[in-house]
């Protein structure tokens, strides 16, 4: 069965698109730096081939965005919502990393990746229907530890994982649909 690409979702500075293989191009322009690939799994390669972002969205991604077992958006601001700064991804085919993410470093800082999060949490709990999200989190990435923090989840395993950038002492980060439900404005 062939699932229809997630809706563009929008928050008050940004609108995630549905990826498409037309992003490959600006993806593979930002994505290749160690700020961005440093704390990712370890099964993103590096160095990064030069065709590495088409190889991700056209056989990777948009695959299972077909399956309906993940959902994956460009990430973009209103005041320029032609050009990609980011990616975020939701994951229904692993039960301990249900969300990933990675944004521009020039674009860090400035709330861009928790509103981004709220927003695909908000499709996976609303729209979704799933019952709890989980994320893992090198310890050593305090900024991306933040943004759970920020939104409610906890922490409820420390094990060790391998990314880009070696093998961390990680933390999985979990809150449930409730829990979100919960924290949402009515």
């Amino acid at each position: 069965m062939t699932h229809a690409p997630p809706p563009v979702l929008t928050t008050a500075r940004l609108v995630l698109r549905p990826l498409d293989l037309e992003d490959a191009d600006a993806i593979q322009r930002i994505f290749p730096q160690w700020e961005v690939v440093r704390f990712l799994a370890d099964r993103v390669p590096w160095p990064y081939p030069p065709d590495g972002a088409r190889q991700f969205v056209e056989a990777f991604a948009l695959p299972a965005m077909r399956r309906g077992s993940q959902w994956h958006w460009s990430i973009r601001t209103r005041e320029a919502p032609d050009r990609l700064i980011g990616v975020i991804s939701l994951m229904d085919d692993d039960a301990e990393n249900n969300r990933g993410f990675w944004l521009d470093p020039v674009h860090q800082g400035r709330g861009y990746m928790t509103e981004a999060s709220a927003a695909v949490t908000g499709y996976w709990f609303g729209v979704l229907g799933k019952p709890v999200l989980r994320a893992p989190k090198a310890i050593d990435n305090t900024a991306s530890r933040r943004i759970s923090e920020r939104t409610g989840m906890r922490v409820v395993k420390t094990e060790e994982r391998g990314y880009v950038g070696g093998r961390y002492l990680s933390e999985i980060w979990e809150i449930g649909r409730d829990e979100w439900l919960a924290r949402q404005p009515v």
